[in-house]
């Protein structure tokens, strides 16, 4: 009986730090960034990693659910750009009020995410040339609709989004990713949809003879992948009180090094919310502590694009090793 318990407690432990192995380079992240940046251990400075972190981890939520149905978005980086810009504009240019600004953002969002679906379902095309495509079409309108300009003169009202403190205390973006997580985590695990796109990611074939609709749930998490990034884009303008048309560059591939570090599997069916979250604030460190010992930011690309090979490295090891002991 005490050899079943103590077996039993072993096996948790196991699946938990396979789970969330991606806690390890948190801390050691953690403990370097500790001894090299005298200014990483301050309150002021962990506010600016977290409100850094909750817009790549809204961007993430959306890539989280595309990569579990089997694909991937490149275009969410530009689709914050774009949605941001058309925010700003809305409010100073078209002389919409800001609620109406932001739901005219979401629906821009919608739509950008649904043709990316349309486009990989109905035309199957494939994923990677669609949001390709779409990524540089989105960055060349952020461009083309602001003559490579800013948009200033934002309204003040929105200033508390991106700015504000909740309580004082917590960002206002840190709020919403907190709540967009709740959702994301809730959806995932104990809803059908969440179930129908984990089947969907790990045997298209086999869910369409199970009777789930496959094209429904493909076209869902595209869309709602821009949906993620509109919301970005408003937390975004917010913080920046402009639209920049270059905004959101490369939030796509640091979105996708989170999930991949989080334990989301790029082959598809596999993943946890939680993870990517904790794989968004491994991002943010890192970023966070190269920035503060003076990193060149060409550098610090070139360093994130190893770590995103390191993790799709170790993503392809497990997913063989998992093949082998069948």
């Amino acid at each position: 009986m005490q050899a079943t318990k103590h077996s039993d407690v072993r096996s948790r432990l196991l699946r938990f730090l396979e789970d969330y192995i991606i806690l390890v380079p948190i801390l050691l992240l953690m403990i370097i960034w500790t001894f090299v940046a005298p200014n990483f251990l301050t309150y002021g400075n962990f506010m600016n990693v977290f409100r850094q972190v909750s817009m790549v981890a809204i961007v993430a939520a959306g890539q989280f659910y595309i990569i579990c149905a089997g694909y991937l978005d490149l275009s969410l980086g530009a689709l914050v750009g774009l949605c941001g810009i058309i925010f700003a504009k809305s409010m100073v240019d078209w002389g919409m009020a800001p609620l109406v600004a932001a739901l005219f953002t979401f629906l821009i969002g919608l739509v950008c995410g649904a043709t990316n679906g349309s486009l990989v379902t109905f035309c199957r095309l494939p994923g990677f040339v669609v949001t390709l495509g779409m990524q540089y079409i989105a960055r060349g309108l952020c461009y083309v609709i602001t003559n490579s300009y800013p948009v200033s003169r934002i309204p003040a009202s929105i200033a508390w989004i991106g700015r504000g403190y909740f309580l004082d205390a917590i960002p206002w973006p840190v709020v919403i990713m907190v709540a967009v997580f709740i959702v994301v985590a809730f959806v995932s695990k104990k809803t059908k949809f969440g179930r129908f796109v984990y089947a969907t990611g790990g045997n298209q074939e086999a869910s369409h003879l199970s009777g789930i609709n496959v094209k429904l749930i493909v076209n869902s998490v595209f869309i709602l992948g821009g949906l993620f990034s509109a919301l970005t884009a408003i937390i975004l303008v917010s913080r920046l009180n402009s639209g920049q048309p270059n905004g959101g560059t490369g939030f796509e591939f640091q979105a996708v090094i989170a999930c991949v570090m989080g334990g989301v599997s790029l082959s598809g069916g596999k993943g946890k919310a939680i993870g990517v979250i904790l794989g968004a604030i491994f991002v943010g460190l890192l970023t966070n502590g190269m920035t503060l010992i003076n990193v060149d930011s060409y550098l610090q690309q070139v360093i994130q694009g190893v770590v995103l090979i390191m993790a799709i490295g170790v993503d392809v090891y497990k997913q063989s090793r998992q093949a082998a002991s069948r």
